[in-house]
This record gives structure tokens, sequence and C-alpha cells, in this order.
């Protein structure tokens, strides 16, 4: 017996002769008792000692297994123990693997690191996940069902099951029950739990039991008739399931192919038959057509010196004797059946949760039109001004909250700031547009929107001197990262969440101003009357500008809620003016709830004409403008029609 071995025996027998040394070192004393196998591992020896291993429930066996995966192990050459060992130059630096504990340094020739293969690393990993899953660290468990996720194993359902009922954790025992169903459902044997496993997963909507359920549903083509007791699918049928020439292509496949007789071969045989310029009687100069030459042909048939063509309905005849069947890789067809029963119910409760995850999206893009039109409403209701610069007044407020995050690096902090601030800014240049251009150009429709399109211009290029033209960051805060999702089909952002509360209190707030402030009558006074609001005192020109402000300041918080989500530049109002005005003029002028109907209809319809068009964007908006015209032409004043003389 070789010295090195015989060393390990004798420290293998010292270790079991001593009870208080096996106590203080089970994990070793359990590893030299595979040694042999451990050092030189392979798939068909290896599989015994990892079970023994696992099945030892011994609590420094995970840490051995992982270590082992990751060629973290060496086997000391002098003694044959096993060590946690890293390299560190010419030595390895050893840690006992019961407790972890410092045992010193050995030569790198003085030891051999166990290196498994790559088969050997997976019986490994399954082993490991036997402990994982009742690990106390709830990521090591999480660990283990994404391990499971990726490799499902039928080894392991045994022991998934075995761990749900004492899982504390509700999301990670949600996981588990999901698991064992889809393991259940691949891997299972017993009919009628496999049969309660699909029918639980005729409840979800997750793209895994999809999966699994379609996985049920898997065929194989086959040509002639199926074997006895085959679970036949369907049998395909030409013109329907297939074409013909898909059908003899199959058969050809399998060596099937009807007797043919191509030109060629008929022209070969009639050289074949020439004689004294004749074939079979017939002058051979009298062969120049098609019809002529098949003609000739078939008098070699018919005297027994060429094959005869087949027959017209060959091809029928050949599928009819060769049955091309669809069979499912699923011997039972009682699982096939409740498979597709299921995956029907699966598809119909996907179609409704991606009717309301595009409602959820529509919601979400009438918020943000309404947010960024709600001020044009006001304005344009109020003073009768086209403004060509509202998009501007989103950029700036944009801008603004670009700005105040670089002086408050703190994002919630900074988006508190913004928001108050960018109103400020933006109410700041709306009124210097009306003092400065608007009012000099009152009842001028055409010079108005002349004047703001050339300001809107000036504006974006005055961006670009100061900020350049490339896109600037607008981060959201933590808070707001991510999306809620309810399943696999229906989600949607926090930050589109967020505009939408948004909405709602810039909604509310309006309709209180208009409402139950004086402000607010004087607002409805003008937009119905201004002549006869005049007369009562009102000075429209006061009006007008704290209009044209609250409209502005709104359209820069609507910037500062957009760029959370969208490119910051000196651009990105001119896309959302046109939009702004469709849904300003498809709402009703001047009216706070036509704006938000509007901003509810082209939302909605935006979204849906991309759901059924997604790969043209352009469509959309081209349909959605050309539809809008048509509303026009059926009800100019807008789903929400203003009363008085303005209306008019």
């Amino acid at each position: 017996m070789p010295f090195a071995a015989l060393t390990r025996c004798l420290i293998a027998l010292m270790l079991l002769s001593q009870p208080v040394s096996a106590q203080d070192a089970p994990v070793q004393t359990l590893l030299q008792t595979h040694a042999e196998d451990l050092a030189k591992p392979s798939r068909r020896t290896i599989q015994p000692v990892i079970d023994d291993l696992a099945e030892s429930g011994l609590p420094g066996i995970p840490s051995f297994l992982e270590a082992w995966a990751d060629k973290g192990i060496v086997q000391r050459d002098a003694d044959g123990l096993f060590f946690f060992g890293t390299r560190e130059g010419d030595l390895y630096v050893l840690r006992d693997v019961d407790g972890g504990a410092d045992a010193g340094t050995v030569g790198r020739r003085e030891a051999t690191e166990l290196k498994p293969n790559a088969g050997v690393r997976r019986l490994i990993g399954t082993a490991l996940v036997r402990f994982q899953l009742n690990d106390p660290d709830p990521d090591r468990r999480r660990a283990a069902l994404e391990s499971l996720t990726r490799s499902p194993s039928e080894d392991l359902l045994a022991p998934l099951r075995a761990s749900i009922d004492t899982e504390e954790d509700a999301a990670i025992r949600a996981r588990k029950i999901a698991l064992d169903r889809l393991i259940t459902v691949q891997f299972g044997s017993d009919v009628p739990t496999r049969l309660a496993a699909i029918d639980w997963m005729s409840d979800q909507v997750s793209l895994e039991a999809r999966a699994a359920l379609n996985g049920l549903l898997t065929t194989d083509t086959l040509v002639g008739t199926p074997p006895a007791g085959a679970n036949v699918a369907r049998i395909l049928q030409v013109g329907r399931d297939l074409t013909e020439r898909q059908a003899l292509e199959l058969l050809a496949a399998e060596d099937i192919l009807p007797p043919d007789v191509t030109r060629a071969d008929r022209d070969a045989a009639l050289v074949a038959a020439i004689d004294a310029g004749t074939v079979n009687g017939i002058p051979v100069a009298s062969l120049s057509t098609e019809e002529a030459r098949w003609s000739a042909y078939e008098t070699l048939v018919s005297a027994g010196t060429a094959p005869p063509r087949p027959p017209l309905d060959a091809i029928e005849t050949l599928l009819s004797d060769n049955p091309i069947t669809e069979v499912y890789d699923e011997d039972d067809p009682v699982i096939t059946t409740a498979a597709e029963a299921a995956l029907a119910e699966v598809e119909s409760r996907v179609a409704r949760a991606q009717a309301a995850d595009l409602g959820l999206d529509a919601l979400s893009l009438a918020s943000i039109y309404f947010l960024a039109a709600i001020g044009l409403a006001i304005t344009f209701g109020v003073m009768g001004v086209i403004n060509m610069a509202h998009g501007e007044f989103i950029m700036l407020g944009a801008y603004t909250g670009y700005v105040v995050q670089q002086v408050v690096p703190d994002y919630t902090v900074s988006l508190i700031i913004a928001l108050p601030l960018a109103f400020v800014v933006a109410a700041a240049a709306g009124v210097a547009l009306e003092r400065l251009v608007i009012r000099h150009l009152a009842h001028r429709p055409l010079e108005t929107l002349l004047a703001t399109f050339g300001i809107s211009v000036a504006v974006q290029q005055i961006v670009k001197n100061i900020f350049g033209t490339q896109a600037v960051p607008l981060t959201s805060p933590d808070w707001l990262a991510g999306a809620w999702t309810l399943n696999d089909v229906v989600g949607i952002s926090y930050i589109r969440i967020g505009i939408f509360v948004l909405a709602a209190l810039f909604l509310g707030l309006l309709v209180y101003i208009l409402r139950r402030t004086r402000l607010g009558l004087e607002v409805r006074a003008v937009t119905q009357n201004p002549g006869m609001a005049a007369s009562l005192g009102i000075d429209p020109d006061r009006v007008g500008m704290a209009t044209f402000a609250l409209g502005s300041g709104i359209a820069g918080v609507a910037g500062v809620a957009i760029g959370l989500f969208a490119q910051v530049t000196s651009e990105m109002g001119a896309g959302y003016i046109v939009q702004s005005f469709m849904t300003v003029v498809v709402g009703g002028v001047g009216s706070v709830f036509g704006t938000l109907a509007g901003a509810g209809l082209i939302g909605g319809l935006q979204k849906g004409i991309e759901f059924l068009n997604p790969s043209n964007t352009l469509a959309a908006q081209t349909y959605m403008i050309l539809f809008i015209i048509l509303f026009i032409q059926v009800r100019p004043r807008g789903i929400v029609a203003q009363k008085g003389r303005h209306a008019q």
C-alpha cells in the first residue's frame, strides 16, 4: 500500500477511534470516508458521495459544497485531510472545514486542489439547493429558488414540497408553491397531482405558467399511421393546415414519393423509340408541341415500352394512405386535454390583463397631456391667444428642475424645491410674454401666432447657448424608481403614477380656484363675456395677466414631471405643443373638465392605435389627427362646449 494512502487510513482510524475528536470534527470525519472519490470525482462515482454528504445534516456541509464547487478545497498530501484553501503565491492558506478556524499554511506542491468538472459542479449545485431551501437566511433561500428555476429537477421536488410548510416569508412561500406546481407539471408522475397543478395554472397569467402549459402541448409531426396508443393532437389537412408543397416535402423526407414522369424522362423515352424517323408510327417532325409529345408518349405507354404517368389524384391517394398527424409529446390525453383548457383560460386572462395594462398606459398618457395642456386651455379660453411658445414653458420648468438638482444633490429634496420653483419661473416668463408682446397684439390672432412662434424659436436657441445641445439628466428619487407590477402583464412605473397624482392635485386645485375664489369668478366672467365683465368693473388685462401666469406656471410644473422620464432638451416643449392644442380643441376651449376629457380621449386613442399597430408610431399620430379632424366636424365646440358670447 502506498505510504500516502496508508497515512490517510491511519488518520481515519484515529479519528474514528477518538469519540471526542470525531464530535469536534464531524465534517472532516465524514469526508475521510469518501477521500478517494472526493480526490478524483466523476459523475458516475460522486453522486452517492454527494447524497451521503447531503443526508448527513451536518451544518458545515453547505459551506464545504460551496467551496468545493468554487475550487476552494485542498487536500493536504501529508495526511490526506481536507481544508478550505486560498492560494497566496506559492502557499495555500488553510482553514478547518469544521468551523473555519485557521489551520496554518502549506506549500503549493504539498497540497492538491480539488477541481470538479462541470458535471460534478451541477451535482453539487443540486445538493446545495436542498440545504438552501431551509436556510435561515432568506437571501440563500431565494438563491436556491432561482437556481431551481434555471435548472428544475425531479430530484428536488420532494425537498421543495417539504420546505413549503415551514416557510415563514409570504413571498418566498408563494414562490415555492409556484415552483412546486411548475416542476410537478413537467416531471410529476402522479396524474391527479399534475391535474391539480394544471388547474392552479389556469388562474395565472405569468410567463412561466404559459410556458409550462405550452410545454405540455408540444407536438411532433408524423407521416403515416401513428403508433398504437399515440396521443394524436390532430390530422393535418392540405390547404388548411399546410400547403401541398409542404405535404410533399414531408412525404419525401420519409422516402414516400408519388410516381412521376418528367418532361426529360418523356423526351428520353421518345428519343429511344425513334425508328426510321418515327416514334411508334408517328413522324418525328410532327412532335413539335408539348401536346403532341405527350400523345406520342402515351402510345409508348400503351405498347408497354414506357412507364405510365401517375393519375391526377396520385397526391391525394398518397396523403390518404399516409396521413400527416401531429402527436403530442405528452402520452396521457387526460393531461393534454386539461392543459388545452387551462391554456385557453390563461389566454383569456392575459387578454383582460392586456386591456387593463393598456388602460393604465392610456391614463398615464392622458395625465401628461392634461398637465401640458391645462395652462394653454385657460389662457386660450380667457384671452383667445394661440400661444405657440407654451411648449417652451414646459421646457423651462424641466431645466429649472435640472438646475436645482445641480445645487441640491438630494433628489427628493431637490424635487420638492423644483416643483414650486418651476411654477414661479414659468409663471414669470408667462407674465413677461403677456406684458411685452401679447397685450400689444390683442385681437390680432395671426400676428400673435407668428410672434409667439418666433419667441419659441428664440427661447430654444437661448437655452441651447446656456446648457448646450445635448440632453441633460433630470433624475427621479429612489422612491419613484421601478414600477408597480401586478403580474407579468400589468404594470406601470412609479413616475407615471406620480404624474397621475400630480395631475389629480392640479385638477382639484384649478376647480377650487375657478369655483371658489374671486379670481376664478373673474376668469369665468371674462371667458364667457369679456365686454359685460369689463362693464361690471373687472379689469380684463389684469385677469389675462393672472391667467397667463397661472397657465404658464402649471406648464412649468408639467415640465419637471415630464423631465423625470423624458429627455430634457431645448426642443422638448415642441413635442407637446401639438398634443396640447389638440387636447384643448377636442375638450372644449376654456374648460378644465373639457381639457380632462380631451386628454383622456386623445391619450386613449393614441395608445389604442399604437397597440393595434405597434411597429409604426408615426401612423398612430397620423390616424389620431385624422380622427380629431373628423371629430371637430361633428362637434366643433369640443366635448364640453362653453356658453356665452365668447363661445360663439
